[in-house]
């Protein structure tokens, strides 16, 4: 049976840790009162099951009382970056113990939120998740938490300090549209005026300290080693943890993070290129010669795939990405641009500087590549929304000057580009040419637990050839040779 202990008000927190007691609920409650007041409309369960073989794990989407639909989408989230069901890394044990959960109580917007897993059988470490997009802290569930805590590992993620989305209309000056074609309009959370991108790393620390209380609290000792995991979005937050939280975390593993930086490149160079030459392209019947699609790739994006005249690579992300992505980052970071009156495609971030206080904007939460903690990129080559070259390639140049090529650094860097991986990983059952990276970000993980934990060498940053693996003596090291292998 499930225990399932609330605390809507606030809480005094107890003076001092207690270790996890026989009666689960009475460890619920007293998890509970040593989160006291930081915690808001917290709840606790004692799970049969922290993985998500058990549906109690990820809550159904819409399921906050008082939020619109769209603005917490659990299920969703958790299928955003994994694999299709049959591709993920498997669930293969029962993992029973403690899920957490609630609204971070000190951020202003109420929108902050926070999940913590402990196992019953714990390996003494800790593991915190990035969130990607805009989406929820249960944004990590099949990617990363249900390979974690079948090892033993604590588990906590946040959802960066805001909620996703809501449906408006075009009459919004904050209504972005789904893509070029659509009638449907959202507004994203990330996009009011009390959130900005600087806060996504302020809720990846807080939950990092959140989560070290809570399992001393629950296991009568802080954890061993505590890493950093995420991907997209989520991956620019590990990247973030290692520059500014060395007291933290051990070591990260960023997913194909988002690259920050006011010089270009960055999303506000890239995305308009690709809106401006997809209607040229398609036009030309998806001629990979025509001047259009050479623009493209120019950009930085990689080669299309086209499965059928009306099924390709580049279209996926022209209709589920592209536009709506610009749009999000354009309105937040400069929002005086008239959107759809001078045209996302239209939007040249250069020119923008100086009309505008955009680059401070950027400027505000960019990367800085001095990382205080061993890091690992792992990265597609094929990804189309956040291109190798001007995302994992560029924070790698980044560190030119501290590392890696110098090794001064102050701590250990290694890229891992995946051969034809992508940045969704569903889109590998409509093109089979593209490799899925999970496993290896996985490996990754692994590589850097023992770096840390061990002092093993970390492998030589490389290409990961089709169907291989991370190797300790790779036979492509650095870059891979073409974006696409046949």
């Amino acid at each position: 049976m499930t225990t399932v202990i609330r605390r809507r008000a606030p809480l005094m927190a107890l003076a001092c840790f207690a270790p996890l007691a026989a009666s689960a609920s009475t460890a619920c409650d007293r998890l509970l009162q040593q989160f006291g007041s930081q915690l808001a409309d917290a709840t606790c369960v004692d799970s049969t099951d922290l993985t998500t073989t058990n549906p109690d794990t990820t809550p159904a989407n819409n399921s906050v009382a008082g939020l619109p639909a769209f603005a917490f989408t659990p299920q969703t989230d958790r299928a955003t970056i994994a694999p299709s069901a049959a591709k993920r890394t498997p669930v293969t044990k029962v993992v029973p113990g403690l899920q957490l959960n609630g609204r971070i109580a000190s951020d202003p917007t109420g929108q902050a939120r926070f999940l913590l897993r402990l196992p019953r059988d714990w390996n003494g470490r800790l593991v915190v998740a990035g969130a990607s997009g805009t989406r929820s802290e249960f944004n990590g569930d099949f990617a990363w938490s249900d390979y974690v805590v079948q090892k033993g590992y604590a588990y906590a993620s946040q959802n960066k300090g805001v909620l996703n989305l809501q449906l408006t209309t075009a009459a919004d000056p904050l209504g972005c549209r789904l893509n070029p074609v659509s009638t449907t309009y959202v507004n994203f959370y990330d996009n009011g005026p009390d959130q900005p991108f600087a806060r996504w790393t302020q809720y990846m620390v807080k939950a990092a300290q959140l989560a070290r209380q809570g399992v001393a609290s629950n296991y009568g000792k802080p954890p061993r080693f505590t890493y950093a995991v995420g991907t997209s979005n989520g991956g620019y937050q590990v990247r973030r943890a290692m520059e500014t939280a060395p007291e933290l975390f051990d070591g990260g593993v960023d997913w194909e993070g988002t690259f920050v930086d006011e010089h270009a490149p960055n999303l506000l160079t890239d995305l308009p290129a690709a809106l401006l030459n997809y209607g040229d392209y398609a036009a030309s019947g998806l001629n990979p010669d025509s001047t259009a699609a050479k623009n493209i790739r120019a950009a930085g994006y990689p080669p299309d795939i086209v499965a059928s005249p009306t099924s390709t690579l580049w279209t996926s992300y022209w209709a589920q990405f592209w536009e709506v992505t610009q749009c999000q980052w354009q309105k937040r970071l400069d929002p005086g641009y008239d959107t759809y009156g001078a045209g996302p495609a239209n939007y040249n971030y250069v020119a923008r500087l100086s009309a505008s206080d955009v680059g401070a904007q950027v400027a505000s939460f960019a990367t800085t590549g001095r990382i205080q903690r061993p890091l690992v990129t792992v990265a597609g080559t094929m990804d189309a929304l956040l291109p190798i070259d001007h995302h994992a390639r560029a924070y790698a140049r980044e560190g030119d000057g501290w590392g890696p090529h110098h090794d001064e650094r102050d701590a250990a860097y290694r890229l891992y580009e995946v051969q034809n991986g992508n940045h969704i990983e569903t889109y590998q059952d409509t093109f089979p040419q593209l490799a899925l990276i999970e496993p290896h970000a996985h490996a990754a993980f692994d590589l850097m637990v023992a770096h840390v934990e061990t002092h093993a060498a970390l492998p030589a940053s490389q290409c990961v050839p089709r169907n291989g693996a991370i190797a300790a003596n790779p036979s492509q090291p650095g870059h891979c040779a073409a974006l696409y292998a046949p």
